[in-house]
């Protein structure tokens, strides 16, 4: 086994215990919700925010100049080597939007966007783990420095929504685990769902509730992947959108001290009976590992190996709770 492969195994086998040792290379950097989530000051709202409230502007996307990632001798990039010999079932270089600039914390909340490709996070982030699994000097994560510094790197972001069913006799929420043959990121850990880069599928997706849309549909309901919807002729959009028994709140913005994985962090609650008529027929297994349900208690993630952003927003919505 070379010694790229074997840094690789043991990132995979180990990637929440990294995780958690590797907010010890911050410790200036804001934490959320007491877990390893790094966050600006700027990101942490003083109260939820509806999603529909926060602004979103495109701009031009600076240059970052960063030394070579960590990776194998025989490939250009930690990308490629990943393609070539570790390539999970969801893996393309897609076109997304890049995180430029973040307020969610003043009176006027936005995100500001520019080009970029799902490869930039591989090279950096997942390349940056990889050298902190494998030890010894770390070069780019010297380089980047604070990950939530956005001029340092470039930083595909990820919505990350925790979905809560509302019930008088109990909420309860999904978790996922992602298995680690399938994707390309926090393999092996648990999360919420659903989770994915922010990303264009066709024109009118530059909007944070369209893209969620999609993704449930991929990830709770197991559709196929869809491209360029027509969303005001989308049965499951207009269900979803509007709709009195269903609201969703920001409730920050973070970053993963491993991969530099960037996740807005947004509460969904969908009252009983609107939730079991529009996913009734959810699927336990996706493409991207296995969704179950949960009672929405702080006892139901206890121990679990979860992502850091799926542990800081439900620690976060359930602080929330007497508000709600």
């Amino acid at each position: 086994m070379s010694d790229w492969a074997r840094v690789r195994a043991h990132l995979r086998a180990h990637r929440y215990e990294l995780a958690v040792r590797a907010v010890e290379e911050f410790p200036d950097v804001r934490k959320t919700a007491g877990t390893p989530l790094l966050t600006d000051p700027a990101w942490v709202p003083p109260a939820p925010i509806p999603l529909s409230g926060v602004d979103l502007t495109m701009a031009a996307a600076p240059p970052v100049d960063l030394p070579p990632a960590a990776g194998h001798p025989d490939f250009p990039s930690y990308s490629a080597a990943m393609v070539a010999l570790d390539a999970p079932t969801v893996f393309e270089n897609r076109p997304t939007w890049r995180l430029l600039d973040a307020d969610l914390a003043g009176p006027a909340p936005r995100l500001v966007f520019g080009d970029g490709t799902y490869f930039d996070s591989i090279d950096t982030g997942e390349a940056a783990a990889h050298e902190y699994a494998a030890g010894g000097e770390r070069p780019l994560r010297e380089a980047v420095g604070n990950p939530c510094d956005l001029a340092k790197r470039p930083a595909n972001m990820a919505i990350s929504a925790l979905t809560i069913r509302r019930d008088q006799a109990g909420d309860t929420f999904l978790l996922h685990w992602r298995d680690p043959a399938k994707v390309g990121h926090a393999g092996g850990l648990y999360q919420v769902v659903p989770v994915g880069v922010f990303q264009s599928s066709g024109p009118g997706d530059f909007d944070l509730w369209r893209f969620l849309l999609r993704e449930y549909a991929e990830e709770v309901l197991g559709e196929p992947e869809i491209e360029a919807p027509d969303y005001p002729a989308w049965p499951f959009a207009v269900a979803m959108t509007d709709h009195p028994g269903i609201d969703a709140h920001v409730l920050g913005l973070g970053v993963d001290p491993l991969t530099f994985a960037t996740d807005l962090l947004v509460r969904v609650v969908i009252d009983a009976p609107v939730f079991d008529e529009i996913f009734g027929a959810r699927v336990a297994v996706n493409d991207e590992g296995a969704v179950t349900t949960r009672p929405f208690t702080a006892e139901a993630v206890e121990g679990l190996p979860m992502q850091a952003a799926g542990a800081a927003l439900v620690r976060l919505a359930l602080a929330d709770e007497p508000a709600r």
